[in-house]
């Protein structure tokens, strides 16, 4: 639209954790196909910070990266589906119901695949997860299946994902690729009151966020020792 100005949707830390969790998925998924097991426990280990500093930047960081943000209520969810039934779709600020459902089944999806990663212990006991000798073999055999499993449901949920992407953007025009690199989306998408008010990234609460991250990196390496 002629006139148009683009604002700030989502903050430079969130896109900077959407794009290295992209990526790091995908290197995991090879090093753990080829056998490249020192890369895959090193990136897991990055995983780990990643996932807590976006637990931390979901109480601290900016508007639309907050949880108080997500509207996944009965009512929000049936009035957004039935809108989208009846080829209604008004582009959100921050997460639709939708994508905030989509959001929450990878990170938990993610969270698991984490947890069991660093308890698991494969068949002949050679390779095994840093905190694996906290428990038993069986039970480190039992994360490792899980670990497998988990993975499976990861990929599924990554495909529902990519499916939804493109699904708004063949039938609804709404490209949601965009915003997620540059940050912006064009301000006739949203009502007058739609601004991200803490635009400007907090560095105090950026480096609390980067402190957990890295703090949990260090206790899992510590604790495994």
């Amino acid at each position: 639209m002629a006139g148009s100005q683009r604002i700030l949707v989502w903050d430079g830390a969130l896109r900077v954790f959407h794009w290295s969790l992209v990526l790091l998925v995908a290197a995991m998924w090879w090093t753990a196909e080829n056998g490249v097991m020192d890369w895959h426990r090193r990136m897991g280990m990055i995983l780990v910070g990643l996932l807590t500093f976006r637990f931390v930047w979901g109480l601290v960081g900016s508007q639309t990266a907050r949880f108080g943000s997500w509207r996944i209520g009965p009512s929000a969810l049936l009035g957004y589906f039935k809108a989208l039934r009846s080829g209604v779709h008004k582009p959100s600020f921050g997460h639709n119901p939708a994508g905030t459902l989509s959001v929450i089944a990878i990170l938990v999806a993610l969270c698991v695949q984490v947890g069991t990663g660093l308890f698991a212990v494969d068949v002949d006991g050679l390779e095994s997860g840093p905190l694996a000798r906290l428990v038993s073999f069986e039970a480190g055999r039992q994360a490792a299946e899980i670990h497998e499993i988990s993975f499976n449901i990861l990929l599924a949920l990554i495909g529902l994902h990519l499916a939804a992407i493109v699904t708004y953007l063949f039938f609804f025009k709404d490209n949601l690729v965009r915003p997620m690199v540059t940050g912006r989306r064009d301000s006739a998408d949203f009502s007058a009151g739609d601004t991200l008010s803490d635009s400007k990234l907090s560095w105090v609460r950026l480096a609390i966020a980067l402190a957990a991250g890295f703090a949990a990196m260090w206790a899992v390496l510590n604790i495994g020792g």
